[in-house]
């Protein structure tokens, strides 16, 4: 099959490949890690699929190329179109008007202007590698105009689309200057997903009340419906995206994991208890008010550095946005004043790390941490809190989950917590540190059997077959 004829098509903004150069100046592709790559890959192969998205570089993009085994077809941005459709509109408008304005939008016309340029540049890459009738699937929040320029181009194929992170209530959305472009993109799409029921209901309840469209009868058990002024029915659910749980069990399973993880709590002082976040170095993901909740139980005397201690990894993300560069001085000033009042010779009270980990260093922390401490304060699904239960196989430690992430839907057994009540915070971490082992391994061993039974190729195939089935 040609590389201009796919049965299946992705539409993403990243490649699911990373670029990498020797000293020699050779160019080679490592797979990208990520739940999204790992569920796609094998439905790819298995009907003959094409992935569009932008390979990371400016003004220049590689020619289609195969790499395990798919398709990548590279979409160039320049260094202005990243600067307007990527960091701007796509990161400093719609994230965090997606996030409940927990940093104010900037609402910018170039900027709108670069990501209707760029969502046509990707609809018609997508339409030149697609075949008669073939389904394409339509990624996240960069790309939302997507569906209805696809539609316009080549009304045969069946367009889904899915995004990854919250979709706001009415009173937020109506702020955007483009919110009727930004609803016409979606509903060019047949099947509209979502992570949690509540993003459903605001979507349909928005065409409703900004373009007039009623929701029509329900299209099945927990899809709703919206009928269009073309006469087609756009269908929207739920698909809680999860993780490849049994690559991460297994991965948790070997002896080098085993080995570090034993390592690293004797590099901490072999604390009683070792807490643990893991985030993006993100404002959504509520590290400043893990660090203060942690902070007032050193002062009030609950623990102390001998007792427990707090690893904070946070990911570096987006520094080239105003918003995280301020985040990261407030994140450090943070640790450096709770460590500078309560941190003993030796005896740090948290460690803060600043860097990216590799998934066996990543599994080695969650087996080594007691309590992972999952709190953002607005968050799409959060597959950490999911992936922290992957590696737990011996049944210990305790998940402190906030009520703002689409996993709390499904981890019920969780320590769920309101990241915005530090006493409930704080409530539930000592909760979580001193809960009996009995029901922690009750606690844990339901949540695993969720993770398993509902992970990430189910989620990919319970799309499909819902996108193909209408």
């Amino acid at each position: 099959m040609s590389p201009e004829h796919r049965n299946l098509v992705v539409v993403a903004n990243r490649l699911p490949v990373d670029r990498v150069e020797s000293d020699s100046g050779e160019v080679s592709w490592r797979r990208s890690p990520g739940g999204l790559v790992t569920a796609l890959a094998p439905v790819m192969r298995g009907h003959g699929g094409a992935w569009v998205g932008w390979a990371g570089g400016v003004d220049d993009a590689p020619e289609p190329f195969r790499e395990d085994g798919m398709d990548l077809v590279a979409v160039p941005l320049s260094a202005a179109e990243v600067a307007d459709y990527y960091e701007g509109l796509s990161n400093s408008t719609l994230w965090p008007l997606y996030h409940d304005v927990i940093v104010p939008a900037e609402y910018n016309r170039e900027w709108w202007d670069a990501y209707v340029r760029v969502n046509a540049r990707f609809a018609e890459a997508a339409e030149a590698v697609a075949g008669e009738g073939a389904t394409v699937w339509v990624q996240d929040y960069q790309l939302q105009l997507v569906p209805s320029m696809l539609r316009q181009r080549r009304p045969d194929l069946r367009i889904g689309f899915f995004l990854h992170i919250p979709f706001p209530p009415t009173e937020l959305f109506a702020q955007l200057p483009w919110r009727r472009r930004i609803l016409e993109g979606l509903l060019g799409a047949d099947l509209v997903g979502f992570q949690r029921r509540g993003a459903v209901a605001n979507f349909v309840q928005l065409t409703e009340r900004l373009l007039g469209l009623p929701a029509v009868e329900a299209a099945g058990d927990g899809v709703d419906a919206v009928s269009t002024p073309d006469g087609r029915t756009v269908r929207a659910a739920a698909f809680p995206i999860s993780i490849d749980a049994t690559e991460l069990d297994e991965l948790s399973r070997t002896p080098e994991v085993e080995k570090r993880a034993i390592e690293i709590r004797a590099e901490l002082g072999e604390p009683r208890r070792v807490l643990l976040g893991v985030d993006r170095l993100d404002y959504t993901k509520g590290i400043g008010h893990r660090l203060k909740a942690f902070g007032e139980l050193l002062a009030d005397g609950t623990v102390t550095p001998e007792d427990a201690v707090l690893v904070q990894v946070a990911t570096p993300s987006r520094e080239r946005v105003e918003h995280y560069r301020v985040l990261r001085d407030e994140i450090e000033q943070a640790v450096g004043r709770i460590n500078g009042e309560h941190a003993r010779l030796g005896h740090p009270a948290v460690h803060y790390l600043h860097s990216s980990h590799d998934r066996p260093e990543l599994a080695a922390l969650f087996r080594a941490a007691d309590v992972m401490v999952v709190t953002p304060l607005r968050d799409g699904m959060n597959l950490v809190a999911k992936e922290y239960v992957a590696c737990r196989h011996d049944l210990h430690g305790a998940l402190v989950l906030s009520e703002f992430a689409g996993a709390a839907d499904e981890l019920s057994e969780a320590f769920l917590v309101n990241p915005h009540d530090v006493d409930d915070l704080k409530r539930a971490i000592v909760e979580a540190m001193e809960v009996e082992p009995e029901e922690a391994r009750a606690r844990m061993g339901a949540m695993r059997t969720h993770v398993f039974t509902h992970d990430v190729t189910r989620w990919a195939r319970t799309f499909l077959d819902t996108l193909a089935a209408g």
